[in-house]
C-alpha cells in the first residue's frame, strides 16, 4: 500500500494494529528549537531516529543528549534511542529544526532503553554499478543489538550513485515457515536527492506473474503486507528509504527469494553478507 507524502501533523502514519501491517508502527514528528513531543505506543517497542536535526531524549529515568548529528539525510551517520514496550518518552529539539522518525514493532516483553551513537552504526555496502544494484545499508537496530530488542529491526538504505535497483533479487517474508522464511511486516519511508526524483515500488504476490506498481516520490510511505517487493530509482536520482521490520515470532529476518531470480544471489556482489546482517 502506498501512502503519499502529506502533513501528518505529528500523528501516526502507520498506527497501532494497522489493518495492513499490524506488526509495525511509524510516525514522523517535526519540531523547532525548544519544542518537545511525548510519545507512548501501547503494545509496541519503538526507536527514535532523527532524520535531520538533534534532540535530547528522556525515557525511563535515562537522559540522552544531542541525539542526531546530521542536518541532511545524505550526510553523516544516523543516531537513535531504543524505547521499551509501552514506555513514555519525551524528546526536545535542540537544533533549529528536527525531523524525527518513530519506528515500532509489536511485542510483549520489556527491555532496557539505550542510545545508538554514530560509532555504533553497522554499515554494509553491496551490489555493483555493473548489476545496477549498488546499495548501502546503515543498521541502527540490527544484528549487533540482538538480545537488547524484542522484534524490531531498523535501518536506512541508500542507492549508491544515481538510479538502480533495491530489494533485489525479489524476496518476501510474509509467512512463518522457518527456517526458510519468517513473517515480518515492513514499512518504508522514501526520500530522493534531488527532491524531485522518483522511483517505483513493485509488489507481486506469490504465484502471480504481475502485481502492483506504485509511483514513489519524496516522502512516500510504503507498507509491505505480503509479496515480493523490489524497488527502483529513476536514472539521475539517489534514493533513500527508512526501513522498519517487525517480526511475528522472532527478530531475525529470513528472506524467501523468488525462485526465478534466486540465482542472482550468486551474481550480485556482497548479497550473502547483506542477508546475514538482518539475522
Amino acid at each position: 500500500m502506498h501512502i503519499p507524502h502529506h502533513d501528518n501533523q505529528n500523528q501516526a502514519i502507520v498506527d497501532r494494529d494497522d489493518e495492513k501491517t499490524p506488526l509495525c508502527y511509524f510516525n514522523i514528528v517535526k519540531l523547532t528549537k525548544n519544542q518537545s513531543f511525548t510519545s507512548k505506543v501501547e503494545g509496541y517497542e519503538t526507536c527514535l531516529v532523527p532524520a535531520t536535526g538533534s534532540i535530547d531524549v528522556s525515557v525511563a529515568g535515562q537522559h540522552y543528549e544531542a541525539v542526531g548529528k546530521r542536518m541532511h539525510i545524505w550526510e553523516g551517520e544516523p543516531e537513535g534511542v531504543y524505547v521499551p514496550l509501552s514506555t513514555e518518552v519525551t524528546f526536545t529539539c535542540v537544533s533549529e529544526t528536527a525531523e524525527i522518525f518513530i519506528s515500532g514493532a509489536k511485542h510483549d516483553q520489556v527491555y532496557t532503553p539505550f542510545v545508538v551513537r554514530e560509532a555504533d552504526i553497522d554499515p554494509v555496502q553491496y551490489g555493483s554499478d555493473d548489476t545496477k544494484t549498488h546499495r548501502k545499508i546503515k543498521h541502527i537496530l540490527g544484528k549487533a543489538q540482538a538480545g537488547q530488542v524484542g522484534r524490531l529491526l531498523v535501518s536506512e538504505l541508500f542507492t549508491v550513485g544515481a538510479g538502480g535497483w533495491s530489494g533485489f533479487p525479489p524476496h518476501k517474508h510474509d509467512t512463518d515457515t522457518l527456517p526458510a522464511e519468517s513473517r515480518h511486516d515492513e514499512v518504508y519511508n522514501f526520500r530522493f536527492n534531488p527532491e524531485h526524483g522518483f522511483g517505483a515500488q513493485f509488489i507481486t504476490q506469490e504465484g502471480e506473474d504481475m502485481g502492483d506498481v506504485y509511483h514513489i516520490r519524496n516522502g512516500s510511505t510504503i507498507q509491505i503486507e505480503k509479496g515480493y517487493h523490489p524497488c527502483v530509482a529513476g536514472p539521475g536520482y539517489e534514493m533513500y528509504y527508512f526501513t522498519i521490520l517487525g517480526g511475528l515470532s522472532q527478530r531475525p529476518l529470513h528472506q524467501n527469494f523468488h525462485p526465478e531470480h534466486v540465482y542472482q544471489l550468486e551474481t550480485i556482489p556482497g548479497m550473502k553478507d547483506m542477508i546475514n546482517k538482518f539475522k
